[in-house]
């Protein structure tokens, strides 16, 4: 099978396809044919090796896993002898991101309890952009955030991956959505479902004040107090990725932050799984949520997908393809 390969930590420049042996699977995964694989921060961060802390369970000098890739979408073509969930034909996506990865590749094994059926009315493509950011945005809002109907949501940094999954589950809760992005996003946040939208090149959200039952900050560069000040007494602050110094902040400061009054703090990184896949798979199936995917390469520029990727401005997805 073709694969795309790297060797050691560096630029997109050094990804290469190559023929490689098509995995063999264990009693308790899927063998996959993987017919769309959407790309993530996660994985950029993966292939240049930063923050320096990743090496630790990726390689310290080297990456373990050569195939990188977290999101598929594709087509079962064979199952372990312990699988009875799924059968050869079933079509499912899955975010291998703890379970080894591998999915650049024609074919992947993943553990089948990572694997859920895809959903209904979904292309591979919109399949494969899912995963990772949609269930990130899920446990953010639902179980970090505690969200009920009714309560007033500001989403900065809604127009990426994870933001404009934000937006819609949001919506689907039943939060009063607020959304911040920049000019040339202020219409997607709308169509998304956003109740207001802040275009922060002419408005600062902190000046708000505190009318917000929860913020969720998807990669945020502002000082962690410029969120808590919006939030309203008992309120809930969500910190999605960002910089390095805001994420010390939050895992280190949010403790005594919340215990001074202004808000909860709390840092999310998903943790993938495929009863919450089944969750968002059906609130995509009844229409309440839609992957946004800008752009689309084929297997065989997947290093022209990373470069364009960590520019930062693409709107929801990037997704590779497969003939």
């Amino acid at each position: 099978m073709q694969a795309i390969v790297y060797t050691q930590y560096g630029s997109p420049d050094q990804l290469r396809l190559q023929d490689v042996p098509t995995p063999t699977i264990k009693a308790d995964e899927l063998l996959i044919a993987v017919r769309a694989a959407g790309l993530n921060a996660a994985d950029r961060y993966l292939l240049r090796g930063r923050p320096a802390m990743l090496r630790f369970s990726s390689g310290l000098m080297r990456p373990k896993q050569p195939i990188p890739g977290s999101d598929v979408a594709g087509e079962v073509v064979a199952v372990g002898a312990g699988v009875t969930t799924f059968r050869p034909g079933d079509t499912v996506y899955a975010d291998l991101s703890a379970g080894g990865r591998g999915g650049l590749a024609e074919f992947v094994a993943a553990p089948a309890n990572m694997v859920a059926p895809m959903p209904a009315g979904l292309s591979f493509v919109e399949a494969a952009a899912a995963p990772m950011a949609g269930v990130t945005a899920l446990q953010g809002l639902r179980d970090a955030g505690q969200l009920r109907p009714g309560q007033r949501v500001l989403i900065a940094g809604a127009s990426g991956g994870v933001g404009t999954f934000a937006v819609q589950i949001a919506r689907a809760l039943g939060g009063e959505v607020t959304a911040v992005v920049s000019p040339r996003n202020v219409a997607q946040a709308q169509a998304l479902g956003a109740a207001r939208v802040i275009d922060y090149t002419a408005q600062d959200f902190a000046a708000d004040g505190p009318v917000y039952d929860l913020v969720v900050a998807v990669n945020g560069r502002r000082p962690i107090n410029d969120y808590r000040r919006v939030l309203r007494p008992g309120g809930v602050y969500v910190m999605v990725g960002g910089e390095m110094g805001q994420i010390f902040q939050a895992l280190l400061l949010g403790p005594l932050l919340s215990a001074r009054g202004g808000g909860q703090v709390r840092a999310v990184s998903a943790k993938p799984n495929a009863a919450d896949l089944a969750a968002l798979g059906e609130m995509m199936a009844a229409g309440q949520v839609r992957p946004v995917v800008e752009r689309c390469y084929p297997l065989s520029e997947t290093a022209a997908a990373f470069h364009y990727m960590e520019q930062g401005h693409a709107r929801g997805k990037v997704v590779i393809t497969f003939a």
